[in-house]
């Protein structure tokens, strides 16, 4: 990462945890927050967020979706596969982009990892 874009991101992270002192809550920090610390690297800092999502809004795909991504990059594959089991029973749909995610790329030799792909594919 180039040293501008990581002083831009490292301000960024500084604006959005002190938001999140502020509202601890705020799905939106949260999210962003999440994306932020996986792009420096912080991957259990990155995991905690999407776990904090998660418990926020246990119905949203999207959130266990994430939490997969965090929990794969952890090399929590088993975990990883159950979040996305879930996301995909809470409605992820998005089987382009979760076969082609660099975050899942743990879980890509994975038999089951390839049957969800599989299992949204559309049938043409």
């Amino acid at each position: 990462m180039a040293e501008e874009t990581l002083r831009d991101t490292a301000f960024e992270v500084s604006f959005f945890e002190s938001v999140l002192r502020h509202d601890s809550q705020c799905v939106e920090v949260l999210e962003i927050l999440g994306g932020l610390y996986t792009k420096l690297g912080r991957i259990a800092d990155g995991l905690k967020m999407d776990r904090r999502l998660v418990r926020l809004q246990p119905s949203n795909p999207t959130a266990h979706y994430n939490l997969a991504c965090s929990l794969a990059l952890s090399k929590r594959n088993s975990d990883a596969l159950r979040a996305l089991r879930q996301a995909i029973g809470l409605g992820y749909r998005d089987f382009e982009w979760m076969s082609h995610d660099p975050d899942l790329q743990g879980l890509k030799r994975n038999p089951d990892f390839a049957a969800m792909v599989a299992q949204l594919k559309p049938q043409s």
